[in-house]
C-alpha cells in the first residue's frame, strides 16, 4: 500500500529530515513537525524546489507539550486532506550515569523518547481509528534490546519503552486496520550521533536514512536498520551480558 501523506515529528535535522527527503524523492506528501520552525521553513523550501509536484505542511511542535499534539496533528492533516502514516521520531540523547547528580538530563531523555511518544501514540491511534486504518511508525533504536551502562543508561530505557509499546500494539492490530512498525536504528550520522564514542559501525545519514525509509515501506514489524550488521547484531546483543554486549553497543 503506497501510504500518500506522512507525518514525521522531529522533521528539522538528523533522522526526521533525511526520511522526509527520501519520501520526498517518492513524491510523497509531507506534514512536518518540530520546534526549530526555521529549519522546517529551510526544509520545505528545499524539497518543494527538487520536487515540485508535492505538498509540504510545516507547523511548530514541542511533543512535551501534550496539549498541542492532538491540535498540530489535526492542522497538518486538515492542511494536507488526511494522514496516512505518522512517524513518531521526536526525541533526544541526553543523559549521565544514573546517581552522577545529573537527574535532570536522565528525566529529560525519559520524559521526551517515552513520555512524549506515549501521547504522539495515543493521537495517532486515534486519528486511524477514526479513519478507518493508517500506519504508525515507531523509531525506536537497536540499543532498545539491551540495557547499556553509563551515560546512555536512560536513553536506552527509553527506547526499551518504544518498542515494547511498539510490540503491544502490533498484537493489538495484528488484524488492522492499523499497521504498526517498529524501527530500531544503528549509528546514523545526526546531530544526536556527533558526540558518539563509537564510530565504527557509523553510517551517513543518506544511507542510514534510506535504509529506515525502505523497511517503513515493507511496513514490517520491526527491523534494526541498516540490516548489515545491526540485524544479526541486534540477536547476539540479546545473549551477551550487559558489561560485554556495552562494547558494540
Amino acid at each position: 500500500m503506497t501510504r500518500q501523506k506522512i507525518l514525521i515529528t522531529g522533521a528539522s535535522s538528523g533522522l526526521g529530515a533525511g526520511m522526509a527527503r527520501a519520501f520526498a524523492a517518492k513524491g510523497r506528501d509531507l506534514a512536518l513537525c518540530a520546534r526549530r520552525t526555521d529549519r522546517l521553513d529551510e526544509l520545505k523550501a528545499e524539497l518543494l524546489e527538487r520536487h515540485s509536484g508535492i505538498t509540504v505542511a510545516v507547523a511548530a511542535l514541542d511533543v512535551n507539550d501534550h496539549e498541542q499534539v492532538p491540535k498540530v496533528f489535526a492542522a497538518l492533516s486538515d492542511e494536507l486532506g488526511r494522514i496516512d502514516r505518522i512517524i513518531v521520531n521526536a526525541g533526544i540523547g541526553k543523559g549521565a550515569p544514573l546517581g552522577s547528580g545529573k537527574l535532570w538530563a536522565n528525566k529529560a531523555t525519559i520524559e521526551t523518547n517515552l513520555v512524549a511518544a506515549l501521547v504522539q501514540i495515543e493521537t495517532a491511534i486515534e486519528m486511524f481509528k477514526a479513519a478507518g486504518g493508517g500506519h504508525l511508525v515507531l523509531i525506536s533504536s537497536v540499543l532498545a534490546n539491551k540495557g547499556v551502562p553509563g551515560v546512555r543508561a536512560a536513553y536506552a530505557a527509553s527506547k526499551a519503552g518504544v518498542s515494547s509499546l511498539g510490540e503491544s500494539l502490533r498484537a493489538e492490530y495484528a488484524k488492522g486496520p492499523i499497521k504498526v512498525t517498529v524501527i530500531e536504528p544503528g549509528y546514523i550520522e545526526s546531530e544526536m550521533t556527533a558526540s558518539a564514542e563509537t564510530t565504527t559501525l557509523m553510517v551517513d545519514n543518506k544511507t542510514g536514512t534510506k535504509a529506515m525509509v525502505d523497511a517503513i515501506e515493507r511496513e514490517r514489524g520491526r527491523a534494526a536498520v541498516p540490516a548489515w550488521p545491526w540485524a544479526p547484531l541486534v540477536q547476539v546483543l540479546r545473549l551477551l551480558p550487559p558489561r560485554i554486549a556495552a562494547r558494540f553497543a
